[in-house]
């Protein structure tokens, strides 16, 4: 990857339960715009992209008359599968991240490996079955989900944290933060990997 690549992906999603529409650009200034119809997730990713310093808008529209899992899920898939298109051959990366980010007295640590391998490994420790309209087990979907499609390598653990908003903010925020550091580029061109592939 040179300095001139532009890492910048539209993708659009549509099922008989989901339509998204989303622009990821990985080298922006954390422009966000997304609307899913489910407010703490709307928050949750608007997290992601401030943080991690990505643009990224994102329209979907979903089954939220069934309930919130489809919507969560599919949003995973295409901000995954847009990540892993956006790093192409993951050419002058630094492919490896990780960050610990607070929230008042929680405190989450995760890190990631961009190695073209889907490993999610995650701890959340919610209590609580919902918070606001998102359902917690859809939350720990949604990083399985994207590290799969992101083919990364993604260890999710909240340390401590008494209220469990706090919880997960700390989490996405730490996800942010691990990957604004693996897609930095490293001002080479080189594959990090021993493989000469990632």
């Amino acid at each position: 990857m040179t300095a001139n690549d532009v890492r910048r992906v539209e993708k659009s999603r549509k099922t008989g339960e989901t339509s998204i529409d989303l622009v990821l650009d990985l080298d922006g200034t954390g422009q966000v715009d997304v609307a899913t119809g489910l407010g703490f997730f709307d928050h949750m990713l608007t997290a992601l992209g401030r943080h991690g310093r990505f643009d990224l808008k994102l329209q979907c529209d979903g089954d939220l008359h069934v309930d919130d899992h489809h919507t969560v899920e599919d949003c995973a898939i295409v901000i995954g599968e847009a990540f892993d298109e956006a790093l192409g051959e993951r050419r002058g990366i630094e492919r490896f991240g990780y960050s610990y980010a607070p929230l008042d007295e929680a405190l989450a640590r995760v890190v990631v490996d961009l190695s073209g391998r889907p490993a999610p490994v995650i701890d959340l420790g919610l209590k609580r079955d919902m918070i606001g309209d998102v359902a917690c087990e859809n939350l720990h979907h949604f990083f399985v989900t994207f590290a799969n499609r992101a083919r990364a390598s993604v260890h999710v653990d909240v340390l401590r944290g008494d209220n469990d908003h706090h919880r997960i903010e700390a989490a996405f925020k730490a996800l942010a933060l691990a990957l604004r550091g693996a897609v930095s580029r490293d001002g080479t061109s080189v594959v990090p990997s021993t493989k000469g592939v990632l």
